[in-house]
């Protein structure tokens, strides 16, 4: 037996890993009110987005309490959109396994026992001169145990690719974090809504009472002669009217409850009642420059999108080191003989220099391939960056109109009330007729409307700068407390 033996040395190369995936979706403004169905879609996910659903929990006996800070709570454990960034993070770190085995030892054992036996007429040896040759050799046996042990020693193009890989796990964790704060948004959009659908009936309720009032002193003087049939039509129109409202009120805040149940996860058919209210709070001002610089430290999407960069910098880093020689170390050690009782000690130790010479483009291709990623990356955050700009200037405009129209409506309301206990005064006293009362009472439904609308899109409006400051978690807490 002879044995083959070649010096060689092993090295161990790892490196702290990182990570990529970002989720780069933008945050856009609160859409008005009224303006569409309830549930209609969420402000900074793209339509059919996975923020948009969840994974149910198990059904609760009766009708449960739910506070807006319960919903978030509900909603980051059961929203699809962060379950699903949370599995992209084990993806990304399944991903930093394979390439760091290029780097990793790979040790393997596979013995074999074989019995052979050999027609050598089917190879063309028939004879040998006059030497007869037999028709067939054998039955011989092989028998070999080795364990066998591979090690890179050397190649800067795994280790590029193994660093890039890390940055992708980093990635992936930051764009969990700001999953967090979609879902805060998401759920923070949902609940106002629903918030403000309620109010909505409860307006309504109150002015059809007003409106039933009206017609029913209407028909009194109509009845009694004193007014003409007219002001008991147009009375009667307006109750009705207002009736359609209601019955459309109750049913936008019906469907709102679903879409809020649906992004939080609560059990289909679930019964739950809403017990926080719209207050008005006014939270402590802050420049454009002090916001600005809060969300470049703390937004997790911008710092995930900096780390696809540095993930792309180290593709491109390995990408040229495929022109580059690589040197690996291989043993192995065992037993080998025609049977197990007769094997001998073997073992093998060699190290190899591997130098590329020509590739056929390949290398090349992949260089192209990574400046490209490279390219997108850098433009990704420039637009990223740009984007929080417009998002921190957006909720703060956003913050300061809708504190200016929720106090005009304020004034609105009281302004409209008592216009409306004027007229029907009047009215009584038989100065005017139902036309001015009417209208006094449409334009009490319409203050009401704005106050709801612009208290919705305050409220809204200071998740929405949560979110623009990386801080939707706390920003709800801090803005949202004493309620």
């Amino acid at each position: 037996m002879r044995t083959i033996y070649k010096s060689g040395c092993t090295f161990l190369l790892a490196g702290v890993l990182w990570s990529y995936s970002p989720i780069t979706l933008a945050q856009t403004p609160a859409p008005t009110p009224g303006s569409s169905s309830p549930g209609a879609g969420l402000p900074g996910t793209p339509a059919g987005s996975s923020f948009s659903g969840s994974v149910p929990s198990k059904p609760v006996p009766g009708v449960i309490p739910l506070s807006l800070q319960e919903a978030i709570d509900r909603g980051l454990k059961q929203n699809l959109g962060l379950l699903l960034s949370n599995t992209d993070i084990r993806s990304a770190r399944g991903q930093r396994w394979e390439q760091l085995s290029a780097l990793l030892p790979h040790a393997e054992v596979a013995p074999y026992v074989a019995t052979s036996k050999i027609n050598l007429g089917e190879l063309g040896l028939v004879s040998l001169g006059a030497l007869t040759v037999p028709a067939s050799v054998g039955p011989f046996s092989y028998f070999d145990s080795r364990a066998t042990v591979t090690q890179s020693v050397f190649d800067w193009k795994a280790i590029n690719a193994t660093r890039a890989a890390s940055q992708s796990v980093k990635s992936a964790e930051y764009s969990y974090k700001d999953a967090r704060d979609l879902v805060v948004l998401a759920v923070g959009f949902v609940y106002l809504q629903a918030i403000a659908d309620e109010a909505r009936v409860e307006t309504s309720e109150a002015q059809v009472k007003t409106a039933q009032a009206l017609f029913d002193q209407a028909n009194d003087q109509v009845n009694s002669g004193t007014s003409p049939a007219i002001d008991g039509l147009r009375a009667k129109v307006e109750l009705q009217t207002r009736q359609q409202q209601l019955i459309q009120a109750r049913n936008d805040l019906a469907i709102q409850k679903l879409t809020v149940a649906r992004v939080i996860g609560l059990a289909p058919g679930q019964q739950f009642e809403l017990t926080d209210k719209s207050p008005y709070q006014p939270i402590a001002g802050i420049t454009v420059d002090e916001a600005l610089k809060r969300a470049y430290d703390s937004r997790s999407d911008y710092k995930s999108a900096m780390a696809e960069v540095r993930a792309a910098q180290l593709f491109r880093r390995a990408a040229t080191a495929g022109y580059l020689p690589s040197l690996s170390f291989n043993a192995d050690y065992g037993a080998a003989g025609s049977h197990p009782s007769t094997a001998t000690q073997v073992y093998d130790v060699r190290g190899t220099l591997n130098i590329p010479i020509f590739q056929g483009g390949s290398v090349h291709g992949d260089v192209l391939q990574a400046d490209a990623r490279l390219e997108q990356s850098r433009d990704r955050l420039d637009n990223l960056r740009a984007q929080i700009d417009s998002d921190i200037r957006t909720a703060l405009l956003n913050l300061q109109s809708s504190e200016e129209q929720v106090n005009v409506a304020r004034s609105n309301i009281d302004l409209s009330e008592e216009t409306l206990v004027q007229s029907r005064d009047r009215f009584t006293a038989g100065v005017t007729d139902t036309v001015e009362v009417v209208q006094s009472q449409e334009a009490v439904a319409a203050a009401h409307e704005q106050y709801i609308s612009s208290l919705y899109s305050y409220n809204y409006a200071k998740i929405s700068l949560a979110r623009a400051l990386g801080m939707a978690e706390a920003g709800v807490k801090e803005y949202f407390k004493g309620r």
